[in-house]
């Protein structure tokens, strides 16, 4: 702004009066006291202005001064000091059109005369380009907030979902297995001394279930450390009902399947899969009766799983407040289906889920665009 001003003072000799130590200093002033606009921007923007037109009245040339003020005009406007900014430049323009027209006669230089008001017009312009300008770059940078705010809250979402599957995935293959493993140590402990080699049976449904569990467990460990990557092994679905069966047996629960499994999608499949083998281990743990119903129906495009048990509940978690009934619910939520759990008229219990067999998971998109 000094050197800058130096030029100016040369080029309108004659017409405005020389820099001296008081418009040296004004200068100094005026600039130094944009080091502190992101700090104090209203301040910065009053101090410059006031400076600014303080400068104009004592006559100094026209220059590089005006360049403090869209400054601070610019950052106040930015950090959202929108009033302070557009009042402190329509201040700058009344004084100078004040001195300008009525107040030149008793300021120097002396013999002046009163400015144009096409030059005024010209100030205004300049004014409103500046704050304009100032406002452009305000809406800017909130609508670059507000999108990096979108995608860290859609980044967010999908960790917790991604978090909530792996729960439901981790939650549904221990529950299943711990609750057939702790059965079956049940029933080997019982029978050591009596029975030898049905005790040696039951160790050996335990180590073959323990080692399942462990590699499912993998499985959905290893997502985690490789994410994006393709699963090694292809999710299981109803085509495996036949082991979630056997299983049960190992477990002392007989099931009846009724219904064939129709070709389902990866994600239909693995839901119906949990769903079902949630609703047995609930069998398992929370029911007297020893022996469950699976039926199979499908039609216009929605399967229909029914799994009933005779009951009665034999613990206060029979009535499905617990992790698993949830899970079963998110997962066919997820996929736009629904469920409904609870006791039966004439006793017992009744999980029924509907899932869209060509449905894939639902996805947030309807509400990223709005």
């Amino acid at each position: 702004m000094l050197f800058g001003s130096h030029f100016a003072a040369h080029a309108q000799a004659g017409e405005r009066s020389g820099l001296g130590s008081f418009g040296h200093a004004l200068l100094l002033v005026t600039g130094a006291a944009l080091l502190w606009r992101q700090r104090y921007p209203v301040a910065v923007v009053c101090g410059t202005a006031g400076a600014t037109l303080v400068y104009l009245a004592a006559g100094y040339p026209y220059g590089p001064v005006f360049a403090a003020v869209a400054v601070a005009c610019f950052s106040a406007v930015v950090s959202g000091h929108r009033g302070a900014a557009w009042t402190a430049m329509g201040c700058l323009w009344a004084g100078h059109a004040l001195v300008a027209h009525w107040l030149y006669r008793w300021l120097p230089p002396s013999g002046d005369s009163a400015a144009s008001w096409g030059q005024e017009l010209a100030i205004a312009a300049w004014v409103v380009a500046v704050a304009a300008l100032s406002e452009l770059a305000r809406a800017r940078r909130e609508q670059w907030a507000r999108e990096r705010a979108e995608r860290a809250q859609a980044a967010r979402r999908r960790a917790d979902e991604e978090r909530l599957r792996i729960a439901r995935e981790l939650h549904d293959v221990l529950a299943h297995s711990i609750s057939v493993i702790n059965v079956q140590a049940g029933v080997g402990l019982a029978l050591l001394d009596t029975d030898p080699e049905q005790a040696r049976t039951a160790l050996t449904t335990i180590k073959d279930q323990s080692k399942e569990a462990l590699g499912e467990v993998r499985q959905v460990l290893g997502t985690l450390r490789t994410p994006g990557d393709a699963p090694r092994a292809p999710a299981p679905g109803l085509d495996r009902l036949p082991e979630l069966v056997e299983q049960a047996a190992s477990a002392g629960l007989t099931v009846e399947v009724a219904g064939d499994p129709p070709r389902l999608p990866p994600g239909a499949g693995l839901a119906a899969f949990r769903i079902v083998q949630e609703a047995l281990t609930n069998v398992v743990r929370h029911s007297g009766s020893r022996s469950a119903r699976v039926r199979i129906d499908a039609d216009r495009g929605t399967l229909r799983l029914c799994i009933d048990d005779d009951g009665p509940a034999t613990g206060a978690e029979a009535g499905g407040s617990g992790n698993g009934l949830a899970g079963m619910r998110e997962r066919a939520a997820a996929l736009g289906g629904t469920i409904e759990a609870g006791p039966r008229p004439d006793g017992g219990f009744r999980v029924l889920a509907a899932l869209p067999i060509d449905a894939g998971p639902r996805t947030h998109a309807k509400e990223d665009d709005r």
